[in-house]
């Protein structure tokens, strides 16, 4: 569904914008490369049937010769504690991931972690679904003092 009034992105509290992607250095390594993604869309298929682990929404990106999921946590503290549970799918697809590919330069892996403190992200919607922040928080009228980033960020 298009929204096309100007819309803003509300969530309560502190959350997480994590940043993680992968980039295939050999393509003909397919078998390598292939199943990493593959793992990746099991994970947030388990997240999404278990929203108290704490995901509220991922997204990813495609652009060759990688891709990258957008994703957002309630706390840093669910993060990671999802990262580390031997009883979920993030743990043996890490120790995979470097049975298979380690450091011999097939694919790449990265990720970024920003810990946004409440009020201190602002974002504009305009002729757009639900998307990112507003997909993981709530959309609101971008009216009033929301009608600009200054005002969205309270300053």
């Amino acid at each position: 569904m298009i929204l096309a009034d100007r819309q803003a992105a509300e969530i309560d509290g502190d959350f997480v914008v994590f940043l993680i992607g992968m980039r295939i250095n050999r393509l003909w390594k397919l078998h390598r490369w292939w199943q990493l993604a593959g793992a990746m869309g099991g994970m947030i298929r388990e997240l999404h049937q278990h929203p108290d682990m704490g995901l509220l929404h991922a997204r990813t990106h495609l652009g060759f010769p990688g891709l990258m999921m957008v994703q957002y946590w309630r706390s840093f503290a669910q993060l990671q504690n999802y990262a580390t549970r031997a009883d979920a799918q993030h743990l043996p697809a890490w120790r995979n991931f470097n049975r298979m590919v380690g450091t011999n330069g097939d694919v790449g892996i990265w990720h970024e972690t920003y810990l946004i403190n409440a009020g201190q992200s602002e974002s504009i919607y305009v002729n757009m679904p639900p998307y990112g922040l507003g997909r993981a928080g709530q959309l609101v009228p971008a009216q009033g003092r929301k009608s600009s980033a200054k005002g969205r960020l309270g300053h």
